[in-house]
């Protein structure tokens, strides 16, 4: 199953829309679900979201007024239990032991955050955490350039392969990443 991780759009606050280049690759009946850490701010942007995959799974970001969504969701794909939160409710912000006490207390293998606008993956005590960054580049008052980034990630059992897209010098860098679930 092929799922976009995105957030921290904050359209049209922080950001006009998302980069073509990233347009280009988000087309409708590749990606099955898409994930959204949150700051998705728009229903716009929503509806274009939902236009590139039907199933579009939110979670509340400090930005976003949608008092529906909530402000943290599991999600399971096989073996796989995938905890999203925006993460300014980690606090510290991107702190390895904050976000590895969320995700014991979520009971989760993978924990998406968002917040901090800087793309992140790694392990940790055999958890996967990822950080999507932010997919328009938008302002944050602790980083001085934002790179523009999404992730897909590609579920397979228990493996999961991410694909890191960042938008580096007006192209688009691709990385891949490997988690297996320990056994």
């Amino acid at each position: 199953m092929l799922v976009l991780v995105i957030g921290d759009l904050h359209i049209p606050n922080r950001a006009h829309d998302l980069p073509a280049k990233f347009r280009k690759l988000l087309v409708p009946g590749k990606i099955q679900q898409i994930i959204s850490t949150g700051n998705v701010c728009d229903k716009e942007t929503l509806d274009y979201l939902r236009s590139v995959a039907g199933d579009v799974q939110v979670v509340r970001g400090d930005y976003d007024q949608n008092l529906s969504w909530p402000l943290s969701k599991i999600i399971t794909h096989g073996p796989i239990r995938i905890g999203v939160v925006h993460g300014h409710q980690v606090i510290p912000w991107g702190d390895t032991e904050a976000l590895n006490i969320t995700a014991r207390q979520m009971d989760v293998d993978i924990l998406l955050t968002g917040h901090t606008h800087k793309f992140e993956a790694f392990e940790h005590e055999g958890k996967f955490f990822v950080n999507p960054g932010s997919a328009t580049g938008a302002y944050h008052p602790q980083i001085e350039d934002v790179t523009p980034s999404f992730v897909l990630m590609d579920l397979q059992g228990s493996v999961v392969v991410l694909y890191v897209y960042q938008l580096i010098e007006g192209e688009v860098k691709v990385e891949r990443i490997e988690y297996r679930k320990p056994m």
